[in-house]
């Protein structure tokens, strides 16, 4: 399942969003998550399919990719959905003993699983076009006034960038370990689901450690490079604003503006 995750990982090509600064990449997921809730509507949804939808395009990330971070929350999609529908009140639709489906459940039902999809495809867009440095360096430069109130801006930075750049390793680490388990006769597939969680621990004990020797390797190499956090540092290609990107603030603006205008206006 770690191989389906797309969160984290890094799609190169060369389009108008991985141009776009980090900082103007990190507010637009923001915006895209938010007017997810904002907007309840159905002319709100078919908004933010259109918006998603052009985003994916000029961002030249092949379709599958997005689809392909939805497997890894697969079950979350089908727990969701089934206890939104089956605990909603409503016009009842069917019902067999305590199991009850309303009208408002399956349209709330729908909305969840929309929901989900379009938050885990917002933010997998924004790591798949954005590398972790990137990430790192637009966090540290969007939240540095909360320096002045003693946040340690620049560690919290480090350690999200450390974490995006650790998922492909751990994915391709969980590949090798799976593959050599399944070689010694190792199976993750059949049996019920206590038996494939207990077929899971040959899988996760060599990950963790692998897991925790990488750590201490990197905390032994910045300590033995004196690293000694963001006060002082200067960077090689500091962030700045282009033309571009004040271009997309002001579609952003408009996006969410069309979002609340709608929800109010319908």
């Amino acid at each position: 399942m770690l191989r389906d995750i797309t969160i984290g990982q890094y799609y190169p090509a060369n389009s108008p969003i991985h141009s776009l600064d980090p900082r103007v990449k990190l507010l637009g997921t923001m915006v895209f998550l938010i007017s997810l809730f904002v907007n309840d509507t159905v002319y709100g949804y078919i908004i933010a399919t259109v918006f998603l939808a052009v985003c994916i395009k000029v961002s030249k990330v092949p379709f599958k990719y997005m689809v392909k971070g939805l497997k890894a929350i697969l079950f979350l999609l089908v727990f969701s959905a089934i206890f939104t529908v089956f605990f909603t009140d409503g016009k009842v639709l069917f019902e067999l003993g305590f199991i009850k489906i309303t009208d408002n459940g399956l349209i709330r039902g729908a909305k969840v699983i929309v929901r989900l999809i379009y938050l885990i495809m917002g933010s997998s867009l924004m790591t798949l076009t954005t590398t972790p440095t990137d990430i790192a360096d637009g966090l540290e430069k969007a939240f540095r006034p909360l320096s002045y109130i003693k946040v340690p801006v620049h560690d919290v930075a480090m350690m999200m960038s450390i974490a995006f750049r650790f998922i492909p390793i751990l994915t391709e680490e969980t590949d090798k370990i799976m593959k050599a388990q399944m070689a010694r006769g190792a199976d993750f597939e059949t049996g019920n689901f206590l038996k494939r969680a207990k077929g899971m621990i040959p899988l996760i004990v060599p990950l963790v450690v692998s897991a925790v020797k990488r750590a201490m390797d990197l905390a032994t190499a910045m300590e033995a490079r004196c690293y000694r956090g963001g006060d002082g540092r200067t960077k090689m290609k500091p962030l700045k604003y282009k033309g571009r990107d004040y271009t997309a603030y002001i579609i952003l603006a408009v996006y969410l503006g069309t979002m609340i205008l709608v929800e109010i206006l319908l």
